[in-house]
């Protein structure tokens, strides 16, 4: 089937869409779906990104699904093996007949009239331009654009005669072999290409505008792959899914509750793996709190090892422009390069750069506030993960919302309900609306948030970034909550969405 009309129709097949489905698949099992994947194969960001060195800076137990084990030994994983998990999920489950890959989504517009959503669907492989239809809409598309980074305008840039990569679109088969390399950037992706890369390149510089906290563990967890000679994989999964959610958010609390506790802790540790390195307070003492920007993991201390190695080196400093054989540095210091990788973020979008409209009338999301961080205010029958949390795995959150989207169309069809849209009451109109994410002041983030949904100030308009308080939200607390406005199909014009976009 090209086409067609569906109760639920799931847009991108990274972790979010394959949660979903098979959330679908175990607890809607009346309810027909299908997955729209613009890409040539499911994976998301793990068939998207091919640079060198690509792992998870999250344990796989928690970035792992909640109903599929990991079983591997490493539990800090790279992205083939990520990927071949994800492959894995879609066999054991049947998602493959579900499945329709490179049909890319453009639009999707709401009928209050018929209580559908329908989506303009590009082919990618003819061009043919599809219709398809579903009662309920989940966008699985992520947070950032898969057609453009971000990389800042470099004074020069056309100036510079070597190879400048984004880590988004590293070149198939890319030889560095024996090349001097500069990597511009200091987050998780720095921190993975510098040591990957420094194995064969002649040497490699990471440039940084400032340092970020580094924290070292093994790749793999000795109390998992003890727990699974012991226990069947599926308890010693659970235990340790549970024990690592808890640590990572009573690690983020005490960031918030003993910051300069955690400081002293992070940079003595650091201090300790680099005893006799010069400068240390320049590349590695942050100018922020821990957590007022995510931490970067580095297993097996692989960076530090490459730092102590001489294969590789960091420079702290401001770029003044590219030149023809590097970049020339604020400091009058100039680094020859025959490859700069701008390892420099992000480009961020909303619900995968698909046009919303109700009823022909233009979605500005801006203008809408976050429901329980899945849903907004006014438009209906739409369920979201567009973000994770900041601090735990992305998939702690994507499986929560999957199983809240069974529970919503199994309310639906249990009630006959053919529209739910969140309404915000009328004690709400004065409420303060505040940035989707706060407190966070990481710079992708900073350059995108005002063109993001509001939060609230008070539950349900929260993004609370907290999993424990979510978990309870959206499993636990009942679906009808005064706040969701259900009704049945309806011809008249005043609909609630209707109603609250005129509002």
């Amino acid at each position: 089937m090209t086409s067609g009309h569906f109760d639920v129709l799931i847009v991108g097949a990274g972790i979010s869409g394959i949660s979903a489905a098979v959330h679908l698949k175990l607890h809607s099992p009346g309810k027909t779906f299908a997955i729209l994947e613009g890409r040539e194969a499911l994976g998301g960001t793990w068939h998207l990104f091919r640079y060198p060195g690509i792992r998870s800076d999250s344990d796989m137990h928690t970035l792992g699904f909640t109903f599929k084990p990991w079983t591997e030994a490493k539990s800090i994983a790279d992205g083939p093996s990520i990927l071949k998990y994800m492959n894995e999920t879609a066999d054991e489950y049947g998602l493959r007949p579900h499945l329709h890959l490179n049909r890319l989504v453009t639009k999707a517009s709401w009928s209050s009239r018929d209580a559908r959503w329908t989506l303009t669907v590009t082919d990618r492989q003819s061009g043919a331009t599809e219709s398809w239809s579903c009662n309920v809409l989940y966008m699985g598309s992520g947070y950032y654009s898969y057609k453009k980074g971000y990389t800042p305008e470099f004074p020069g840039f056309a100036d510079f005669k070597g190879k400048v990569i984004h880590p988004q679109f590293w070149p198939e088969g890319f030889d560095y072999s024996g090349k001097k390399v500069v990597v511009i950037g200091s987050g998780a992706t720095a921190m993975t290409l510098v040591p990957s890369m420094s194995k064969d390149a002649a040497h490699i510089t990471m440039l940084q505008r400032s340092p970020t906290y580094v924290i070292s563990r093994p790749d793999r967890d000795a109390l998992a792959n003890f727990l699974r000679r012991i226990l069947p994989d599926s308890w010693a999964y659970r235990f340790t899914r549970a024990k690592n959610t808890f640590f990572q958010q009573w690690f983020y609390r005490r960031t918030r509750t003993h910051g300069e506790q955690v400081k002293k802790k992070l940079l003595d540790a650091a201090r300790k793996e680099l005893p006799d390195y010069e400068n240390f307070d320049r590349d590695f003492v942050p100018r922020y709190m821990p957590w007022d920007q995510r931490l970067c993991l580095i297993p097996n201390a692989d960076l530090f090892e490459a730092l102590k190695a001489g294969r590789a080196s960091i420079v702290t400093d401001e770029i003044e422009t590219f030149t023809s054989k590097g970049i020339k540095l604020k400091s009058g210091k100039e680094l020859d390069a025959d490859i700069i990788v701008t390892a420099t973020g992000l480009k961020l979008e909303i619900l995968g750069e698909v046009a919303f409209d109700l009823d022909g009338r233009k979605v500005d999301f801006a203008e809408t506030v976050t429901y329980k961080n899945l849903m907004f205010s006014g438009v209906p029958n739409l369920v979201a993960t567009q973000f994770g949390y900041v601090n735990a795995s992305w998939t702690l959150r994507a499986d929560l919302n999957s199983a809240f989207l069974s529970r919503l169309v199994n309310h639906m069809g249990t009630t006959g309900a053919t529209q739910v849209v969140p309404v915000l009451p009328a004690a709400d109109a004065g409420m303060e609306h505040v940035p989707w994410l706060k407190d966070f002041p990481a710079g992708y983030f900073l350059r995108d948030m005002h063109r993001f949904p509001k939060q609230g100030t008070h539950e349900p308009w929260l993004n609370t970034q907290s999993f424990w308080h979510d978990k309870k939200l959206l499993l636990e607390d009942p679906i009808d909550d005064g706040v969701l406005t259900f009704s049945g199909a309806t011809a008249d014009t005043a609909s609630p969405a209707r109603r609250q976009a005129a509002e």
